[in-house]
């Protein structure tokens, strides 16, 4: 089974790494987790992190969307559920 995990962002800066890795480590096992973070242009550099992240510790599960304004949270996981088919 493969799962898709899609985490909306707006200024998360402060709690983005924990939350990655804490899903990581619980879906250690599981090559088929996937974890998309959709920011909505966040100003305090979440989409930094998450890019940083994915080159450096998850290449492989590890993906960003990155919107270029906040919209409507029902936007982003129809954003998310669309890039990934």
């Amino acid at each position: 089974m493969k799962i898709l995990i899609v985490i909306p962002t707006y200024n998360e800066s402060q709690n983005i790494e924990k939350l990655i890795r804490s899903i990581c480590k619980t879906y250690r096992d599981s090559l088929d987790i996937h974890i998309l973070v959709v920011d909505d242009n966040s100003p305090d550099s979440t989409a930094k992190i998450v890019s940083k992240m994915k080159e450096t510790i998850y290449p492989h599960r590890l993906n960003l969307l990155w919107r270029d304004r906040k919209r409507w949270l029902s936007t982003v996981y129809i954003d998310g559920f669309m890039w990934r088919t």
